[in-house]
């Protein structure tokens, strides 16, 4: 039997309808790990992460997609639109080519993991690079949205039903612990997807689902932090090139969800993130893309600080998957693999026993 997608399994808590296509790619129902050993590692010995990287296109973006494209072809539209650091793309172009549209990209130029940019271009998107940063290439497309002589709809997270499907993960995580977490740590880029965490705990606590909701934890890459620092990035950096953004679209929602839920936005360095990656593969096995870790990354500092208590149950949100982005993971591993000839004396002689 063919697996369920979101709006087939969330569709009574989704905006659709009885004429939303029942578009999907088997997206949702992403694993909760507990990672004894990284836990005990940070001092918190009861965390689990969502691996949102076993979505179809490895990321979280699918949750949202799903009915932002679904809802656009309800709608009668025959393309969509977005700007992009990567994961948005490898999803708009996938859904909307299971949807028969035309999908155009638009992204800062060598600005994006080529990972990413593959899926785009093998699902058939028309991607454009332009000199800019992400900040710059959503401007575009919202522009391009708007102009009633070239109808298109645009699918980042400023579209509303982006940010209903992905509250479906905060749904997930609930319906599997039987409860809401204390805390739930993500990556925070262009804000979206915490809004939308807050949204699904907040509706589940609404009908008596889960008696309380989590504090909200927030990171930023130290070079792209505009809500920590209070003003927007112009040129932002860092090796997370998914969070990469300078002037989030939900900023403000983002806000709203860490005062509402007494938690907190902060900053974590490149040093911290790549650190976290590491930590995270070699302890647990679970291989996350750079800017998943910074949600790893967050969680140490805040343990350190005595900021999460150690009995604490915590969800750190692993936003995609470590394949995106090879080049970093290259960087990372170290030495590399130990040349040998072809006998189990030599490779003895070569792993030093």
């Amino acid at each position: 039997m063919a697996r369920a997608g979101l709006i087939a399994r969330y569709g009574d808590r989704l905006p659709v309808t009885a004429a939303t296509p029942r578009l999907s790619l088997g997206e949702g129902g992403t694993p909760l790990v507990r990672v004894p050993r990284l836990g005990a590692h940070l001092g918190v010995p009861n965390l689990h992460v969502k691996v949102e990287g076993m979505n179809p296109t490895g990321s979280f973006k699918d949750r949202g997609m799903v009915v932002a494209v679904a809802k656009a072809v309800e709608a009668g539209a025959r393309s969509v639109i977005c700007a992009s650091t990567g994961n948005t793309s490898a999803s708009a172009a996938a859904y909307g080519a299971a949807a028969g549209l035309e999908v155009v990209v638009v992204l800062p130029k060598g600005a994006i993991a080529i990972g990413k940019l593959l899926q785009a271009l093998i699902a058939g998107a028309r991607v454009v690079a332009v000199d800019g940063n992400f900040d710059q290439a959503l401007a575009v497309v919202r522009e391009m949205a708007e102009d009633p002589d070239h109808p298109i709809t645009l699918v980042n997270s400023v579209n509303p039903h982006r940010i209903a499907g992905q509250k479906t993960a905060a749904f997930e995580i609930c319906d599997d612990l039987g409860r809401a977490p204390d805390y739930l740590a993500i990556p925070v880029g262009n804000a979206g997807n915490i809004s939308a965490y807050w949204a699904g705990f907040t509706e589940y606590a609404e009908v008596g689902i889960v008696e309380r909701r989590p504090r909200m934890l927030g990171f930023q890459a130290a070079g792209a932090a505009p809500i920590v620092l209070g003003r927007p990035v112009e040129h932002p950096e860092t090796i997370a090139s998914a969070i990469r953004i300078g002037n989030p679209a939900s900023w403000s929602m983002a806000t709203t969800a860490r005062d509402a839920s007494g938690g907190r936005i902060d900053a974590v360095t490149d040093e911290e993130i790549l650190a976290a990656y590491a930590d995270l593969a070699r302890l647990e096995g679970i291989f996350c893309e750079p800017s998943s870790a910074a949600s790893i990354a967050g969680v140490r500092s805040l343990a350190e600080s005595g900021k999460i208590e150690s009995d604490a149950l915590v969800v750190a949100v692993l936003t995609g998957n470590g394949l995106k982005d090879p080049d970093t993971a290259e960087r990372t591993a170290g030495a590399g693999f130990i040349e040998a000839s072809a006998d189990a004396d030599a490779v003895r002689r070569a792993l030093g026993w």
